[in-house]
């Protein structure tokens, strides 16, 4: 499906769109890719070790007309990661918010209905748009009630996509991502989700802070298994789609702590108060119902959170000093 294809990856330097290169660059793809190198935002140089010779890399901002109608152009899929992805930083700073995952969004989409109409392109979005849940696990049907900026803006990126595929006829699908943790997630701060921090403080034999009462249910994905959702929802039955992504058997923050401290070999936790900026934003209990892509384009995942958690923390023993 992928071999000898023209494939664009914003955000390509970053977590989850560096872990999508290395798998396009291994199914013969022509990858290009493009990211702003933002500090603090996730994009790293390390993240194209060994495929750096194999890619067509731009450091570029998907906010610039210019450079982004110049590099839809030709391309067969294009998958759009690029992302402000930070709760907290989104209602600290929420007009970089508003650029990143909203204004961004519509630039791409314009160069491609300019450039490109029939290019395909999967768009990440997050569970996080559903807010607290009113019923688990939620499902693609579920009210769409966002508790940050990040969340409104997200939702809304995720229309725009819909829209062009509606109204302008280039094929697009957004799948709605849950936790997703892996090798090349940034671990340089805790702003960007508790899974990186956690699992860096488990390695660093620092006693782990876990907000609440560590009862709170999630549903997490190892990134090898959303790299290949993403792959999937390029088939052209996943086009004007919104999909959820989720896990069989949603965890506990405890429990994830616990399984934590087991695949590393050691470590502690304390259960302590939510912070004030956190707490007003905390979701609770939330999971999702992920039957619909399962049906549509036959992906479910496959790597169970041990498994996971392991694979993990061995990355990170060995490269460590390119992500703290």
């Amino acid at each position: 499906m992928y071999q000898n294809k023209d494939v664009l990856i914003t955000g390509g330097a970053g977590f989850i769109g560096s872990n999508l290169a290395h798998e396009l660059v291994g199914l013969g793809a022509k990858v290009t890719i493009i990211d702003a190198l933002i500090p603090g935002y996730g994009g790293n140089r390390f993240n194209l070790e060994g495929i750096q010779d194999k890619v067509d890399f731009h450091i570029a901002d998907v906010r610039s007309r210019t450079s982004t109608e110049e590099l839809v152009k030709g391309k067969d899929y294009i998958f759009n990661l690029a992302g402000q992805i930070s709760h907290i930083d989104s209602m600290q700073d929420p007009f970089t918010d508003l650029e990143i995952n909203c204004t961004s969004q519509l630039t791409l989409l314009e160069a491609c209905r300019k450039n490109n109409p029939t290019a395909k392109v999967v768009y990440t979005s997050t569970r996080q748009i559903y807010g607290k849940p009113e019923y688990l696990p939620v499902d693609e049907t579920h009210p769409i009630n966002p508790t940050d900026v990040n969340g409104i803006n997200k939702m809304a990126g995720e229309r725009y996509h819909t829209l062009y595929n509606d109204v302008h006829g280039i094929p697009t699908c957004s799948l709605r991502l849950t936790n997703t943790y892996g090798q090349r997630q940034l671990m340089e701060h805790n702003r960007q989700g508790f899974i990186p921090w956690f699992i860096r403080q488990a390695i660093e034999g620092e006693e782990i802070k876990l907000f609440g009462t560590g009862d709170q249910l999630r549903d997490m994905n190892h990134v090898d298994d959303v790299v290949n959702a993403i792959l999937l929802a390029g088939k052209e039955e996943a086009n004007g789609q919104v999909f959820n992504l989720g896990h069989f058997k949603p965890i506990s923050l405890k429990e994830f702590t616990e399984t934590l401290i087991e695949a590393n070999g050691s470590g502690d936790y304390e259960i302590v108060p939510f912070p004030e900026e956190k707490k007003a934003i905390d979701i609770g209990s939330t999971y999702c119902r992920f039957e619909k892509i399962r049906k549509a384009i036959g992906w479910e995942p496959k790597i169970d959170l041990k498994e996971g958690l392991e694979k993990t923390i061995a990355f990170y023993r060995e490269h460590k000093s390119h992500y703290y």
